[in-house]
């Protein structure tokens, strides 16, 4: 039998389950490339929610990028998450959020950005997921390369 729903995290309810869509990325440097996603939001019983994300290319299926996360609720407006990449860089956000059973929005900005010796030097990210019944949006923008904060990443994804 699984664990219930911890206390602190009912308001959040509404991002639990797995959710599958597409995405359009862009930044200087690179070209505009667009994506296939997984992002799967679960809980262990604990005040916190699990997060992981998978993209693979959409043209040949090829992994891209993955994380993986925490999502820590503070209060009823107040949020706290870790990010951790494969590619050697780890993103600690404090933010607030707003909910009902139905809909959500989660407003995230990064305090620390943290890198490997031989990771890409990111400064900043900011993280706006937005839930409206089944389906899961966001937009991320990043400070990195030397670049200043400018979105990156946009992505639709429906409740499997």
């Amino acid at each position: 039998m699984p664990p219930s729903l911890h206390e602190a995290c009912q308001s959040l309810a509404v991002l639990i389950g797995e959710w599958h869509g597409s995405g359009t990325g862009h930044y200087p440097g690179i070209a505009e490339f667009d994506y296939l996603e997984q992002i799967i939001v679960s809980h262990v019983g604990k005040p916190f929610l699990t997060y992981t994300q998978k993209t693979k290319n959409s043209s040949d299926g090829q992994p891209l990028h993955s994380e993986q996360g925490f999502l820590r609720v503070i209060d009823d407006k107040n949020l706290e998450m870790v990010v951790a990449q494969p590619t050697g860089i780890v993103e600690v956000h404090d933010g607030f959020y707003a909910s009902n059973p139905n809909s959500c929005v989660i407003n995230l900005q990064s305090t620390h950005v943290v890198t490997t010796a031989t990771a890409k030097p990111v400064e900043q990210v900011h993280r706006l997921v937005r839930i409206d019944g089944n389906v899961l949006t966001y937009d991320l923008s990043m400070a990195a390369n030397g670049e200043p904060l400018q979105h990156h990443l946009e992505a639709s994804l429906e409740r499997v």
